[in-house]
C-alpha cells in the first residue's frame, strides 16, 4: 500500500497529526529515531486550547482521567513559605469554552494515550528509524526517503515533527533562525522525593538569591516530581552538568531539607532559552511542524501546545488535499495561518520570561507571572488568511494590525469574525433533548455548516444534497427556543439558553449561517439566505461535487 503521509518524530505533534489523517483514512506512518518510547515530562500538559482539539481525537476523557488541575504555587525564601498563590483561582467555564484552565499530565504519559488512541486505527510508531535523505523530483507525485539503514520508501507528503533539532529541516535546507541566551539556563529531571513537610497539593518553589529550586507532583505518579533548578556552577562561573548528587545539593540549598530524600533522579537534562523559528514550513511535499519550526522560553508552557496546534491546521488540509477535494495550494495556508503565530509565541513567551525573572527577585514572586489570558491558546485566530472568507452577517473587523498583532484576540461571545476560533455554546439535542454543545457537532473530520433561522434551513437543504451526508460536511439547523422543531433534521440543535446565537452575532431571534472548518476556526459568516458564499467557500475546502482524485 503507497504511504499517503510519512510522519517523522512521534512526539505529541507527530502523534497529533497522525491521528487526525488515520480517522480521515489516509495511509499514514510515523517513524522515530528513538530506539524506545521515550518517558520524558518535558511539558507539563496541554492547555484549554489542545484540551479541545484533544477532545476532537476521542482523547480528552483519558487524559483529564490521568492528569490533575494544575496546583496552587507555594512559594519560599530562605526556607520559609512566604506566599501561596493559584493563578486559576478565578478561573471557570464559559459557555464559549469549556476548558478553562490547563491540565497537568506527564508528556509521555499523554503519548502513551496517543498511541493507544492511534492503534485503534491499525498505526503503530515504528521505532528505531531515522530519515537520512529526501529526494523530490521536479513535477513528481511522491517523495523518496532514505533511511539509515539504507533502505528507500515511498510517500505522497512526509512532515517532519522532530524536534528542534530537526534532521528533516536540515535536509530542507531551511534556516533556524535566532538566539541561544547562555546566561539563562536551567537543570531538570524527573525525582523520587517523599517527605512529609512536601504535600503534594502544591507546587513548591524555592527563590533565592543565588538561585531556585521547583518541585512539582507528577500526576499518576506516588512520589514522582518534576524537578527544575538554577544549576551548580564551577569555580569560572560555568554551569556543571546535572546529576543526582548536584540535585541533592541544590534541593537542600534551596529546601533546608536533607538530600537524602531525593532518591532518584532520571531524564536529566540542561535548558537553555533559545528563540528561534524557520522561515519556511514547506518545501514542496515535505512540510515541518511543532519545534521542527519554532522553540521559545518555557513561560507559559505554549512549546508542545503550539505543535499539537500546528499539527491539528495541518491535518485537514492534508486529508482534503489527499482525498482530491482541494488543490494542493490549500497546503499553502499552513504556513499562513501558522508561521505568524509561531512569531506572536516567541514574543509573547520572551515578554513572560521578563516578567517572571522580575516577579521572582521579590519575595513572594513566583512563575504565576508566566500565565495569561493569552496562554491558554483561546483566542489565537488567524483573520489575515486566504481561507477567511466573508462576514456579510456582521460588520467586519476592521481594527488595523500586523499578522502577529491579530495572531490572539481575548475570547468571548463576540470574537465570530471569519478566521477566529469557533465559539462552543450549550445547546440541546432537538430529537432528544440531551444536554449537548456545539463543538460535540464540530468533532470529526468535517466541516460544519450552522444555520440559524428559518430562512437558512433551504441553504442547509442544498448543502445535504450537494455533499450527501457522508464525513465531509455536515449541516446543522441551530433553533431558537421558541421554534416548532417537530420536525428537525437528525443532528439539529437547540439553543435553548440564546448562547449559540449570541456567541456568533446572530441576535435574538434572528437569522444567520456559520460555516466552521474542520479545525474550529470560523470560515463565512452570511445572511440565512446566501447560499452563494457558503457554496462558494465549500467548494474551496471540500471541491465540486463529482471532482474527481486528480490532485493527490
Amino acid at each position: 500500500m503507497t504511504t499517503d503521509v510519512l510522519i517523522v518524530g512521534a512526539g505529541p505533534t507527530g502523534l497529533t497529526l497522525a491521528l487526525d489523517l488515520a480517522r480521515r483514512g489516509a495511509a499514514v506512518r510515523i517513524v522515530d529515531r528513538s530506539p524506545a518510547h521515550p518517558r520524558t515530562s518535558r511539558a507539563k500538559g496541554p492547555n484549554p486550547r489542545s484540551l479541545e482539539i484533544l477532545a476532537d481525537l476521542g482523547v480528552a476523557d483519558e487524559v483529564l482521567a490521568a492528569g490533575s488541575a494544575p496546583l496552587p504555587m507555594r512559594v519560599y525564601r530562605d526556607h520559609r513559605p512566604v506566599a501561596e498563590t493559584d493563578p486559576w483561582a478565578d478561573a471557570a467555564p464559559t459557555p464559549a469554552a469549556r476548558f478553562d484552565r490547563p491540565w497537568l499530565i506527564a508528556q509521555w504519559r499523554l503519548e502513551e494515550i496517543l498511541r493507544a488512541r492511534l492503534a485503534g486505527h491499525g498505526v503503530h510508531v515504528e521505532l528505531g528509524r531515522e530519515v537520512v535523505g529526501l529526494m523530490e523530483r521536479a513535477g513528481g507525485r511522491h517523495v523518496d526517503v532514505t533511511f539509515t539503514e539504507g533502505r528507500a520508501e515511498r510517500a505522497r507528503y512526509v512532515v517532519g515533527c522532530d524536534g528542534a533539532h530537526s534532521p528533516v529541516r536540515k535536509l530542507l535546507g531551511i534556516t533556524f533562525d535566532g538566539t541561544t541566551a547562555e546566561d539563562q539556563v536551567m537543570v531538570s529531571g524527573d525525582v523520587e522525593l517523599n517527605h512529609e513537610d512536601l504535600g503534594r497539593d502544591r507546587w513548591h518553589q524555592w527563590f533565592d538569591a543565588d538561585g531556585a529550586v521547583m518541585l512539582c507532583p507528577i500526576p499518576g505518579t506516588r512520589t514522582g516530581w518534576w524537578f527544575q533548578a538554577g544549576p551548580e556552577r564551577d569555580a569560572d562561573g560555568r554551569p556543571l552538568a546535572p546529576t543526582l548528587d548536584g540535585f541533592r545539593r541544590l534541593f537542600t540549598r534551596h529546601t533546608g531539607l536533607p538530600g537524602r530524600h531525593l532518591t532518584r533522579a532520571e531524564l536529566l537534562s540542561t535548558y537553555r532559552v533559545n528563540v528561534r523559528m524557520a522561515d519556511r514550513y514547506r518545501v514542496g511535499r515535505v512540510l515541518l511542524a511543532g519545534d521542527a519550526v519554532h522553540v521559545h522560553a518555557i513561560a507559559g508552557g505554549l512549546g508542545m501546545n503550539t505543535g499539537i496546534q500546528d499539527a491539528f491546521n495541518l491535518g485537514w488540509k492534508l486529508g482534503q488535499v489527499l482525498a482530491g477535494q482541494a488543490d494542493a495550494g490549500l497546503l499553502d495556508t499552513y504556513e499562513e495561518e501558522r508561521l505568524p503565530v509561531a512569531a506572536w509565541t516567541l514574543d509573547l513567551t520572551s515578554d513572560r520570561l521578563r516578567a517572571t525573572l522580575e516577579a521572582i527577585r521579590e519575595p513572594g514572586g513566583n512563575l504565576g507571572s508566566a500565565m495569561t489570558p493569552e496562554t491558554a491558546g483561546l483566542g489565537i485566530g488567524y483573520r489575515w488568511s486566504s481561507l477567511a472568507g466573508t462576514e456579510a452577517a456582521t460588520e467586519a473587523d476592521t481594527e488595523p494590525g500586523t499578522e502577529a498583532d491579530t495572531a490572539t484576540r481575548a475570547p468571548h461571545p463576540g470574537n465570530h469574525s471569519p478566521g477566529d476560533r469557533a465559539p462552543d455554546a450549550p445547546c440541546r439535542d432537538a430529537a432528544t433533548g440531551e444536554r449537548t454543545h456545539l463543538y460535540g457537532t464540530f468533532a470529526g473530520p468535517h466541516t460544519t455548516v450552522l444555520g440559524f433561522g428559518p430562512v437558512s434551513a433551504a441553504v442547509l437543504r442544498e448543502v445535504v444534497a450537494t455533499y450527501g451526508e457522508g464525513p465531509g460536511v455536515r449541516a446543522c439547523r441551530v433553533y431558537a427556543a421558541h421554534e416548532d422543531h417537530g420536525t428537525a433534521e437528525p443532528g439539529s440543535l437547540i439553543d435553548d439558553q440564546g448562547h449559540a446565537a449570541a456567541a456568533y452575532g446572530i441576535g435574538a431571534g434572528g437569522s444567520g449561517l456559520v460555516v466552521v472548518r474542520p479545525d474550529h476556526h470560523v470560515g463565512v459568516v452570511a445572511p440565512a439566505g446566501d447560499a452563494g458564499s457558503v457554496r462558494e467557500y465549500l467548494r474551496r475546502l471540500h471541491g465540486a461535487p463529482g471532482m474527481v482524485d486528480a490532485v493527490r
